[in-house]
Order: structure tokens, then C-alpha cells, then sequence
């Protein structure tokens, strides 16, 4: 699947979520939601994806998790906040940087409208 369409079908997938649960739960519970509604749609699927980061030659493990990875090449980023604020940006972006991913989907499941709370990353 090409990687926008991929995207497309992570964030109607989130939607469906959304429309079910609707916002004020845990990001855990969205986030197990979001793995099943996936796996349904037949996609591979990997939760809370350990992030070892390189530094100088030596891989430090110290506990970066991504929490859903899509088909190898979608970092996705749950959140259920009252804003989605920079520094969740800065994390999905280094995340996508240490694993050298191109594309995040940073997702807070807090808001009346779920596509108020969807922001494509890029990391070119």
C-alpha cells in the first residue's frame, strides 16, 4: 500500500475508534483500540515498539517506546491531552529521526472532533 493511502486508512481507522469510544479515556485504551481496528483491516501491526537511540556508536537502552508502528513505516503518536502542545510534535519527529521512518501520525483522542487532533509528520 502506498504510504498516503496508508495514512488515510490509519486516520479512518482512528476516526471509527473515536466515533465509538469518544474522547476523555486513557491513551492506553485508544491505543489498544486502534491496534485491533488495524489488524482488522489486515495490516501488520507492531505496539509499543522499543526505540533504542545511537550515540556515539553505542546503542543506549533507555525505555523510548513507539506506540504503534504500521506496516513498518507509520510511527504513530497517541495522545489524549487537552492540547497537543511542541513538545509532542519534538518527540514524534525524533522518533521518526531514530528509527529513520518518514511519516507519524501524532493523534490526540481528547478533542470533540478527531481530525481537530490529527497532524501529519514528515521526516525529510
Amino acid at each position: 500500500m502506498e504510504i498516503n493511502d496508508l495514512t488515510k486508512t490509519i486516520i479512518g481507522s482512528a476516526i471509527e475508534v473515536h466515533r465509538t469510544l469518544g474522547p476523555g479515556l486513557l491513551e492506553s485504551t485508544y491505543e489498544a483500540c486502534l491496534f485491533y481496528e488495524l489488524e482488522q483491516m489486515g495490516l501488520f501491526v507492531e505496539r509499543q515498539v522499543e526505540l533504542p537511540v545511537k550515540y556515539k556508536n553505542v546503542r543506549v537502552e533507555i525505555g523510548y517506546k513507539i506506540d504503534l508502528l504500521v506496516e513498518n513505516q507509520v510511527i504513530i503518536e497517541v495522545k489524549s491531552v487537552k492540547e497537543l502542545l511542541l513538545v509532542h510534535m519534538a518527540q514524534i519527529i525524533t522518533y521518526l529521526k531514530i528509527s529513520n521512518k518518514s511519516k507519524g501520525l501524532l493523534m490526540n483522542f481528547n478533542e470533540a472532533k478527531l481530525i481537530d487532533g490529527v497532524k501529519r509528520i514528515s521526516n525529510d
